[in-house]
């Protein structure tokens, strides 16, 4: 069911994230990655990555 309430939201209704709250998450990612290369990818899909525009 969470999957269907994810695709009823559409790309105009979602707001990026604080430059606080970014770097909190950047945080905490980095922690918990197994490796630089990991870290990277979830930083990418997660759209905090260093130098993404959000």
């Amino acid at each position: 069911m969470a999957a269907d309430t994810a695709k009823d939201i559409a790309d105009e209704d979602l707001e990026p994230v604080a430059d606080e709250t970014a770097r909190q998450a950047q945080r905490v990612v980095a922690a918990y990655a197994e490796d630089a290369d990991e870290c990277r990818m979830l930083l990418s899909m997660l759209g905090i990555a260093p130098g993404d525009k959000h």
